[in-house]
């Protein structure tokens, strides 16, 4: 069979150029996965028509998505999942999505939407892949603040995940069987975490780990690839959605990766160089390639749909964070709102799903993915701003408030 790669390379140079030029006009500051998505709209069938979706786009483009959500799963800080963190961020989650169930009936009673629960499952998720580089590139991914989020935005991925797969896949099983299913990928799971931090206590493995770790072997990165294949596969093989299979590769390989920082320091920055640097700029690319532009603006109620899709994003996503206000208080509290309604992968991968079932028309997909589209791009610089005139605020405060000490008590 003849392969054509002229689309491919095109979807290349997309993924080269789109940092390119944002590192060069640093003034932007837009995301790259917007442009990349955007440069995928305008080359692809919707807009001048260079490239269409094929199986080699196909099939890098789930590698991508995997890879994605793998990293994403990566991201987990388990040991930050405990104490008042957890309760906070897991009381929000669960207003998060009475919130998100209150929202999408009413956009159904008001014939926006056909599907609601779907649509609840898709408003409730957070980027964690970029809500993290934001809050690092800030210098607040330590900070109570960026913690507090950081677990907001895993258990939100997580519990979008797991219900997407529960109520949502494309196998057309009972929820029953789909909970059996899940509960067996669970102990599937927890059978691979056991035999993992079996083999790390095994002196010699972890000799021969150390060894070829940065040699031309690359063994580590090798053994991260095999878990993510083998649990997509599996997922896939059960029936569950396999971004629930790369999350959870992500996580599993996030709690036997503990001694990161001592043996193996650049580990992560090698997975991340692989995701980041090839596959996952395929699948936004090639989600914009996909993006029905004609069946968006086909009518001015399917515009419509994209600032109500935004502001149903932020009402469900950032409301719940006046949770963390008795810790963070009133700004921070703000900045943690926006940060959490910051959502694109999920929404992409979701409204994909849903078109595939038929519970999404291409109109309605369309609209949910700009509004993903917008809140990557607005919101992360919204927060930003805010913490920038705070930060500028609190440092100039000293000097114009602190008290004139008598000087016989100096």
């Amino acid at each position: 069979m003849e392969i054509d790669l002229s689309g491919l390379v095109v979807v290349c140079a997309i993924a080269f150029s789109a940092p390119l030029i944002l590192g060069l006009a640093p003034a932007l500051r837009l995301p790259a996965v917007v442009l990349e998505i955007v440069a995928g709209i305008a080359v692809g069938p919707s807009g001048l028509g260079w490239v269409e979706l094929d199986q080699t786009l196909e099939v890098l483009a789930l590698v991508g998505l995997a890879f994605l959500l793998f990293l994403a799963g990566l991201e987990i800080d388990f040991e930050r999942l405990r104490g008042r963190q957890l309760g906070l961020t897991a009381a929000g989650f669960v207003v998060s999505f009475g919130l998100a169930l209150i929202v999408a009936f009413g956009l159904q009673a008001g014939g926006q939407i056909d599907a609601p629960l779907l649509v609840a499952i898709i408003l409730v998720a957070t980027s964690l892949g970029v809500v993290v580089p934001v809050l690092k590139d800030a210098g607040r991914a330590s900070s109570m603040l960026g913690q507090l989020v950081i677990a907001a935005a895993s258990i939100a991925d997580f519990g979008a995940v797991i219900l997407l797969s529960l109520f949502f896949s494309r196998e057309a099983t009972s929820t029953a069987s789909k909970l059996v299913l899940l509960g067996g990928f669970a102990l599937v799971a927890v059978a691979f975490l056991v035999a993992l931090v079996g083999a790390e206590h095994s002196k010699r493995l972890s000799a021969a780990l150390l060894r070829l770790q940065d040699t031309t072997a690359q063994i580590r990165v090798r053994g991260a690839f095999l878990l993510l294949v083998a649990f997509v596969a599996l997922a896939e093989r059960l029936g569950l959605e396999v971004i629930l299979g790369a999350f959870l590769a992500g996580a599993v390989l996030s709690l036997v990766d503990r001694d990161r920082s001592m043996s193996h320091p650049t580990f992560r920055v090698k997975l991340e160089a692989v995701g980041f640097g090839v596959f996952i700029p395929v699948f936004f690319v090639t989600s914009g390639i996909v993006f029905d532009l004609d069946a968006l603006f086909a009518s001015t109620s399917t515009i419509a749909r994209v600032p109500l899709f935004l502001a149903a994003l932020l009402l469900v996503r950032a409301l719940p964070a006046l949770l963390y206000r008795p810790v963070l208080g009133g700004r921070d509290t703000a900045v943690a709102g926006l940060l959490q309604a910051t959502s694109l992968p999920f929404v992409v991968a979701a409204s994909m799903i849903g078109i595939e079932l038929g519970l999404l028309d291409e109109a309605t997909g369309a609209a949910m993915v700009a509004a993903g589209l917008l809140s990557v791009l607005l919101f992360p610089l919204l927060a930003l701003t805010i913490l920038r005139r705070g930060d500028a605020a609190q440092a100039a405060t000293p000097a114009s408030l602190v008290p004139l000490t008598p000087v016989s008590e100096r």
